[in-house]
């Protein structure tokens, strides 16, 4: 029998998905099984306590368990939800620092991603698929999910967007019908081409710890990453213009702005990045956009941190651990 290459941790930071969709659940693992590798499931696995996995300190304490572990590689996230913030004050970054391993997860776990970014730079932080949302997903869309994942641990250099996407919500527990595809590309403003060391995440759950130690400190050097999903034009612009107040856009290089899954416009026909543009009111500042390291499939991983080199003419991205000569 093959021995297993790699052992992922499971944490439940927010949402009680693994006793939600329980089906979902078993296809990701079933998923990671035939692909060899070893899960661990955190002690809040198939829990529940109403809209969250568990208490406050019981998702910390999940957590600070698997980072104590030292069979684990890889802490993954089952899902996001809406409280992950909550866990901020309470996860062990001293043993995170002295231990590193990668975390990874996406949307609301972008609380936890940045977090541990700032203060445990010894992690690897990666914005990439959860075990439920993003490997519970049918094939062939997860498969490619999980090459570009693989990829991005294995430290390859080079990606190239999927040649298709789609946010269709359909096949979330069983098979209802393949979902419809769309061509893919990407667009930008000023320039084609970007490069810098790449932080962010989910943009609406920036808000629930901006200000703090836990949120990134910018610099000239840094490329903005945000992306969000499900959220109409108001709330979009809303967060928007929580950043232009904050100072962000005045301290980095240029935006990465993924693809918003399930965007609602109020019938006004405007897209994420016209908002954008508005809220910045002129600004020169650069922006790559519909970026797929978000909440469409198949999902592409971002290292935080990295050194990214974007060119959206041909729809590629080079990470690495700094400026290339």
């Amino acid at each position: 029998m093959t021995q297993p290459t790699l052992t992922i941790g499971l944490f439940s930071p927010s949402t009680p998905i693994t006793a939600v969709s329980p089906l979902r659940f078993k296809r990701a693992q079933a998923f990671l099984d035939a692909h060899g590798v070893r899960l661990v499931t955190g002690a809040l696995t198939g829990q529940s306590d109403g809209y969250r996995s568990g208490s406050i300190q019981a998702r910390a304490a999940e957590l600070n368990a698997l980072a104590r572990d030292p069979a684990i590689d890889v802490i993954m996230a089952a899902i996001g939800g809406m409280n992950s913030n909550a866990l901020l004050p309470y996860l062990d970054y001293a043993t995170m620092q002295a231990h590193p391993k990668t975390i990874v997860g996406y949307s609301d776990v972008t609380a936890i991603l940045l977090a541990v970014y700032m203060q445990a730079p010894a992690y690897r932080v990666l914005y990439g698929p959860t075990l439920v949302a993003g490997l519970g997903e049918f094939a062939p869309l997860v498969d490619e999910t999980w090459t570009n994942f693989q990829r991005v641990l294995a430290d390859a250099e080079t990606f190239q967007a999927p040649a298709q996407w789609t946010d269709e919500r359909a096949n979330w527990e069983t098979f209802d019908h393949p979902k419809q595809l769309r061509a893919n590309r990407w667009g930008w403003t000023r320039t084609s081409r970007l490069a810098g060391r790449i932080v962010g995440g989910n943009l609406n759950t920036m808000s629930g710890f901006l200000g703090t130690k836990y949120f990134p400190t910018f610099t000239a050097d840094d490329l903005l990453f945000i992306e969000d999903a499900e959220k109409d034009i108001a709330t979009v612009e809303r967060s928007f213009a929580m950043l232009k107040l904050a100072g962000v856009f005045d301290r980095v290089a240029g935006v990465v702005l993924g693809k918003h899954a399930l965007f609602e416009d109020a019938g006004t026909g405007r897209r994420p990045v016209d908002v954008l543009l508005e809220v910045l009111a002129g600004q020169p500042l650069p922006i790559i956009y519909d970026y797929d390291s978000c909440h469409t499939v198949p999902m592409m991983t971002t290292p935080i941190g990295a050194y990214a080199m974007f060119d959206a003419a041909n729809a590629t991205v080079r990470f690495t651990a700094g400026p290339q000569a």
